[in-house]
């Protein structure tokens, strides 16, 4: 599939400038001209949308409690995972050496180049469309705010306590990478369900990510 349909039938948006969404997918191993000016851009666009959404939305709540939720919104983890939902591995632009080092799962890439393709549609089509882009793709996570903003941790040991199983554990699979910017993959395993795993670029980051990812994919369904 082209980057081109891709946008159109998984993003939601037609680039009327597909140079703009060339861009968004390019690392900067590839060279100066690349996604870190649209990231910068749609970074503070997504901050924007997610704010307001959050005032609307729960208009008796404290400064503190919308922190929480917007913080749980936006994090690496959540921008990764959302980017991975829409097939953004399999579109990214890297160099060879990047590829190898396993740049397309890359949390931090795959984050950068979701707020890419933000900053891309407000350019290409203006605030509305990044607003309903936005809030489209992030749809599920917004759901879910209704019955809290726990730490993904959090969240999945009080779930497991409540099922009588026992406590998650987390396990440090390979820790790999360069030394300045190395990449942890962690099992989580809750009673005798299914394991998952994620990857981050800190230990902790890699438990937070395998607990979101346990609640996307298996405590909400079951």
């Amino acid at each position: 599939m082209t980057d081109a349909r891709w946008s159109r039938d998984t993003l939601g948006h037609e680039f009327a400038d597909p140079a703009l969404l060339a861009r968004a997918l390019t690392h900067r191993s590839l060279g100066p001209d690349n996604l870190e000016r649209l990231e910068f851009l749609g970074d503070r666009v997504l901050g924007l949308v997610m704010a307001r959404h959050l005032y609307e939305r729960f208009p008796d709540e404290p400064e503190g409690v919308l922190t929480r939720r917007f913080h749980q919104l936006v994090s690496r983890q959540a921008c990764a995972s959302i980017a991975r939902g829409l097939g953004v591995p399999r579109h990214v632009r890297l160099n060879a050496q990047a590829r190898a080092d396993g740049g397309t799962d890359s949390e931090n890439i795959l984050g950068d180049v979701l707020e890419a393709l933000i900053g891309a549609i407000y350019l290409d089509g203006g605030a509305e469309a990044a607003c309903g882009f936005v809030l489209r793709v992030w749809a599920d996570r917004i759901g879910h705010l209704d019955a809290g903003s726990k730490h993904p941790k959090s969240a999945v040991q009080e779930w497991a306590l409540a099922r009588g199983l026992s406590a998650p554990r987390y396990q440090l699979i390979r820790r790999s990478g360069p030394h300045h910017a190395p990449t942890f993959d962690v099992r989580l395993q809750v009673g005798d369900l299914p394991p998952v795993e994620s990857r981050g670029p800190s230990k902790q980051d890699a438990e937070t990510a395998a607990a979101q990812r346990f609640l996307d994919e298996v405590a909400h369904g079951s």
